[in-house]
């Protein structure tokens, strides 16, 4: 019962920027954590960076100190600043929340396209 709505995203040339930002919404006192992902193989998700109430963050090793993800004080807000975009950054990329009552990402935004041309 939590709602993210994605923003950000678009056409950029290979070595520009893009940022990303999720907001959730309904049982946010339920959230644990909020991260992106990037489609992948047979629908697979992978993670690209995400953070927990505490600040920790985690980022998927492709990333390679590109990205930098941060939070809102509130925990509601996310937003995944994307620099030196590669053309093998292209996918879609969905926003996830992990809560406490599933522990698991269980939620989804609807996915937003990131294209980087050559």
């Amino acid at each position: 019962q939590v709602q993210l709505v994605e923003s950000g995203g678009g056409l950029v040339q290979a070595g520009g920027s893009l940022r990303l930002s999720c907001t959730a919404s309904g049982r946010v006192f339920q959230l644990y954590a909020l991260g992106w992902f990037r489609q992948g193989p047979g629908d697979a998700r992978e993670l690209v960076a995400g953070v927990n109430k505490d600040g920790k963050t985690n980022y998927g090793d492709f990333v390679k100190g590109r990205f930098t993800i941060s939070r809102d004080n509130t925990m509601t807000t996310i937003v995944l600043q994307m620099n030196s975009l590669k053309p093998e950054d292209t996918g879609v990329y969905y926003c996830g929340a992990y809560t406490y009552g599933r522990a698991t990402y269980d939620s989804w935004g609807q996915g937003t396209q990131v294209t980087v041309s050559s």
